[in-house]
């Protein structure tokens, strides 16, 4: 997956702040924020080792769960006509609305 970082078995986005001419990573699989900075690509994996060494840390000192838990089900709005495309699609496919919207979702988080 495009700027995402593996970091110590945890994923962090990474994009570029042409601002500060800076790469900013941020966790996005942690129960809170925790995010780092860093001019190079060697530098931001040392800084994003540290702030989740910072962030585990405080986790295990509060006994609080590091890793953000998901229920598996949310919401989305869409048009109407949105909708009764969707709907459309996946009956031609033979699939429900959930199953399908499921199947597209996973195929467009994993190019």
């Amino acid at each position: 997956m495009m700027n995402v970082m593996g970091i110590g078995g945890f994923r962090a986005v990474i994009k570029y702040d042409p601002e500060i001419e800076m790469f900013r990573g941020e966790f996005t699989d942690l129960n809170g924020g925790a995010d780092f900075y860093a001019g190079d690509i060697e530098a931001l994996k040392r800084e994003g080792a540290q702030s989740l060494k910072v962030f585990l840390d405080m986790c295990e000192e509060d006994g609080v769960e590091p890793r953000k838990s998901y229920s598996g089900k949310f919401n989305v709005r869409v048009s109407t006509t949105l909708h009764e495309e969707i709907a459309r699609a996946a009956a031609a496919e033979g699939k429900s609305l959930n199953q399908w919207v499921a199947e597209v979702l996973d195929q467009a988080a994993h190019r």
